[in-house]
């Protein structure tokens, strides 16, 4: 026999739905219903819900072999399949994190598929491996953030035992695993988590009604969710979530639901004695979410930091449109750098307003803040979904690569970046449903309109060729140029493994200097100097030392401790050591 349970306040009346048989529920006063009735380990079943005869998934549903509108199959993880018995689990400082696409990430698209490029990332020093939203969604294809059953592994990537066995073949492999998860709002299609109960607030939110996790009823809504978090991480030994846009959590309780997840995770990380890490997407610039929770914080671990890419990308590229409009100078680029956020109680020309509150650099290391060149927003999000090779010289990549995983932050890469992908990666979804496909498509186009872009040249999200456009090509890293880039992406990684001083997370212990008119800038870290010419003219920087890494081979002046550094090119040198 099998216990049978959902949480459904709002109808009169649940019906247990069990391989084609009907049987009756019963409600307690806090409005779960409960049966107990004999199945199978993989039935299917659904609830009925008052007089509609619609057989509706389980909000908790562990697997939904026929999609987000068809029944749910039980399914339990199998213990005796794990195999990473002697993984105790990673920190996110001193690590770099590789964020991939399952989708794209392979020509198969699915989580076995990728166990079989899991060796590339070893062999290219990466310590996680960040998994865009794998929740079921409705369509084949998406990036994954319009999820409606988070519970479930989605079916076309392998469903969940193949999730299983992608998290145990990284372990084994030692990558820890991170996920993306979302919390914020549902996806538009097969979301009918308000016909059992009150989990959408009236309020509106960016992408639609808000979860509701602070009304009447809130508190099983967020059970729902900090459930869902603490299953990923105990039953598919996941070790990190990224928590997707946490600035639209609408919160107004005295606990925060970030502060609640932090201190149940913490919980679960004492018990099963490995590390295991929270890391916010947010807009806010606030550094509460990184804060302890001694010092007033919400206690997570880490969280994206836009404003370094902002700085780095606008430097580099010359691009100054939308959020890039204050950025783009070497000085905004030196001040980031050295302080983590660029607004930190600053005006915001974007915004219209003052943004931001000043990091605490004495106590809060820059570990606790990711930095990138990509992610999928910063590629997908663009018209057309051009990665910055498209538009930049490989030397100039290799100069966002050197001032990204040299520096005191936890570096990112999104999945192509190391060798300059020449393939886009594109906004892509698989709406079955005609008119929200219409939409969406219409929406992409006047969104892109409004800042300028041919609308005819945005791609149609709808098309199946937008999404196999998107795919990697992995056999383009063996051209020389590609190659060249994907040797200094390991070649710097592994400088950042071998030096104490690049692993350093106190920005305290980082100086910047640079010169606007000349285009350089050089971060000090201990003995090394990471000088980056931005120009295209080569340039003679005062900064001695021996040359231990360079992208085009530098002329090093040891007598008048200079080095000339060709343009689009960066040089990383060791002073010598001090006479004793």
């Amino acid at each position: 026999m099998r216990i049978f349970e959902v949480w459904a306040p709002l109808p009169s009346s649940v019906r247990l739905h069990v391989d084609g048989a009907l049987h009756p529920m019963e409600r307690d006063d806090r409005g779960w219903w409960r049966a107990e009735v004999d199945a199978s380990p993989t039935a299917r079943y659904g609830f009925v819900l008052d007089k509609d005869e619609t057989v509706l998934p389980d909000p908790r549903s562990p697997r939904q072999p026929d999609g987000v509108h068809g029944p749910s199959q039980l399914h339990a993880v199998d213990p005796t399949a794990w195999t990473d018995t002697a993984w105790t689990g990673r920190q996110l400082a001193g690590n770099v994190v590789y964020e991939l696409h399952i989708g794209t990430f392979t020509e198969d698209g699915t989580l076995d598929a990728a166990i079989g490029r899991l060796d590339d990332l070893v062999e290219l020093g990466v310590g996680f491996v960040e998994l865009m939203p794998v929740n079921a969604f409705n369509g084949v294809h998406g990036w994954g953030y319009d999820g409606v059953l988070w519970y479930a592994v989605h079916e076309p990537y392998g469903g969940p035992d193949a999730l299983q066995r992608f998290v145990d073949a990284a372990h084994t492999r030692g990558l820890g695993v991170v996920l993306d998860v979302v919390y914020n709002h549902l996806g538009p299609s097969g979301n009918y988590l308000d016909r059992f109960g009150p989990y959408l607030s009236s309020g509106p939110g960016i992408w639609g009604d808000s979860v509701n996790l602070d009304g009447a009823g809130s508190s099983e809504v967020r059970r729902y969710i900090i459930e869902n978090a603490l299953r990923w991480l105990r039953d598919f030994h996941i070790d990190a979530l990224r928590l997707d846009a946490v600035h639209a959590l609408v919160d107004h309780t005295a606990i925060h639901l970030l502060e609640e997840l932090a201190v149940e995770t913490f919980r679960l990380s004492a018990h099963l004695g490995r590390p295991l890490s929270l890391i916010a997407e947010s807009d806010l610039n606030d550094p509460r979410m990184i804060t302890p929770r001694s010092a007033g914080g919400y206690g997570l671990q880490a969280q994206w930091d836009d404003d370094v890419h902002h700085a780095i990308h606008a430097a580099v590229s010359g691009e100054r449109q939308g959020y890039y409009g204050d950025f783009g100078s070497l000085e905004t680029l030196a001040h980031t750098l050295g302080h983590g956020f660029f607004h930190a109680g600053t005006y915001s020309t974007f915004r219209g307003r003052m943004h931001g509150r000043p990091l605490d650099v004495r106590r809060i290391p820059a570990s606790s803040l990711l930095a990138y060149t990509c992610t999928h927003d910063q590629v997908g999000n663009r018209a057309l979904g051009d990665r910055p090779g498209i538009y930049l010289d490989h030397g100039q990549l290799g100069v966002k690569a050197a001032l990204v995983l040299t520096s005191p932050y936890t570096p990112m890469l999104f999945m192509g970046e190391e060798w300059g992908a020449s393939t886009p990666f594109r906004y892509f979804t698989s709406h079955p449903e005609p008119e929200l496909a219409a939409a969406v498509v219409e929406g992409r186009r006047r969104e892109f309109g409004q800042h300028g872009w041919n609308t005819e040249d945005v791609p149609d999200p709808q098309h199946p060729e937008t999404f196999h456009r998107s795919k990697l090509e992995w056999r383009e890293r063996s051209a020389p140029d590609h190659a060249r880039l994907l040797r200094c992406y390991r070649d710097l990684i592994a400088l950042r493994r071998a030096r104490v001083e690049l692993t350093d997370p106190w920005l305290e212990h980082a100086q910047v200097s640079y010169d606007e008119e000349e285009q350089w800038i050089v971060v000090s870290r201990g003995a090394l100097r990471v000088v980056c010419n931005l120009g295209p003219d080569p340039v003679t920087v005062p900064a001695g030392g021996r040359a231990v890494l360079w992208w085009d081979e530098p002329v090093v002046n040891r007598t008048e401790s200079a080095v000339l550094v060709p343009g689009h090119s960066f040089v990383v040198l060791e002073a010598p050591s001090p006479t004793r």
